[in-house]
Order: structure tokens, then C-alpha cells, then sequence
């Protein structure tokens, strides 16, 4: 979430829809912090994805590339050392928001940036809980900027108004509480 080695949506040198697949997988093999990432290669198609841990054993991460040439996106479960406070600090405020409940005293608040096509997930103690600046940052999305487009276009999203209810954020709320609504719809086409 800061500036370095570079700036979101890159993530330790590689940015979704720049850096190779190759340039990539090396990237990763070669940080000390990481295992060595498992990949997998799509039955049909060119799609390739790896996944790798921390070296103290956590699944973290993930990489695609859709195309099996470029990374499409990078998926992160992160370490909760940052809070909300300091990414909005470092990035500004988020467009978007988007509240998810995961169980009964947890939940997840997605803050979207999409000028700078990323995605924060920030942890938030349950559906009657507040997002504070104090609120953990778990995780980070890092998609291509037309991955980013389709992902608002498709997708209901709350206008970002601070810190506040889980339920100001809510999937779950009317439609006429959403900023966003879907533009599109998408339809899966036949092996794919």
C-alpha cells in the first residue's frame, strides 16, 4: 500500500497489465520473503495462475494472467500492519465502498480505487460494527485497468462517505442506496 518498490497498482515490481507473466514468476521466485509459487495452467485456454506463501508457512498470494503473456491481477492476503487511516493517508480516499459480512462478529469493507485500479479489503468487526481509521488492512487486489472498468460496470458499489457503519457499506442494502448500479451484465459464453 505505499510507494515502495512502486506505486499501486504495482505490487514489488510487477503491475497488472505491464509486467510479464516470465518477469514476474521471477519476481517472486527471487523475494526471500516468499515460497516458490505453484502454478497451475487453465485446461482450455491461456490462462495461468501461481499462488505462494509467506516463508513463515501463510497462503498469501496470488497471480493470473489471463492471457498466459501479461499478469491480469494480483490477490493478497495481507498481514494486519496497516490500518485504514494509514492507506487512505498514503492513497487518498477511495471512490468506492462495499461491505461484505463473513460471519456473525466479522466482516469486510472493500475500499475501490478504480483511477488507480485497486481494491483494499479492510477487516470490520461485524455487520453492527463501524469502519474506523483503526480498522486492519487484510488484503489488496491489484487488477489492469480495463479488469477494474468491467469490475465497476458490473458490480453495486456505495459512494465512499468516511468512516462509518458496516451497514452504511452494506451488499445488502436497498438499490436506490447504491452510487454504482451494474452498466452491464455478463454473459458466459460457451468454454469460458
Amino acid at each position: 500500500m505505499t510507494d515502495d518498490p512502486c506505486v499501486a497498482p504495482c505490487w514489488n515490481g510487477i503491475t497488472p497489465g505491464e509486467t510479464s507473466w516470465t518477469e514476474a514468476l521471477t519476481i517472486v521466485e527471487d523475494d526471500v520473503r516468499m515460497t516458490d509459487p505453484e502454478t497451475r495452467t487453465a485446461e482450455q485456454g491461456t490462462a495461468i495462475g501461481a499462488q505462494w506463501s509467506r516463508v513463515d508457512g501463510e497462503m498469501c498470494c496470488q497471480m493470473v494472467s489471463e492471457d498466459g503473456e501479461t499478469v491480469s491481477f494480483i490477490s493478497l492476503s495481507l498481514a494486519p500492519e496497516m490500518t485504514v487511516e494509514g492507506v487512505l493517508d498514503a492513497q487518498g480516499e477511495p471512490v468506492y465502498a462495499l461491505g461484505a459480512p463473513v460471519t456473525e462478529d466479522q466482516a469486510v469493507v472493500y475500499l475501490f480505487y478504480p483511477e488507480r485500479s485497486f481494491i483494499v479489503v479492510a477487516f470490520v468487526a461485524g455487520a453492527d460494527a463501524e469502519l474506523l481509521p483503526t480498522s486492519e488492512v487484510i488484503g489488496a487486489l491489484y487488477a489492469t485497468p480495463k479488469d477494474m472498468d468491467l469490475t465497476v460496470k458490473t458490480s453495486k458499489l456505495h459512494a465512499w462517505e468516511g468512516y462509518a457503519a458496516f451497514s452504511t457499506y452494506s451488499a445488502d442494502a436497498p438499490e436506490e442506496a447504491f452510487e454504482v448500479t451494474p452498466e452491464v451484465t455478463l454473459t458466459p459464453t460457451p468454454g469460458g
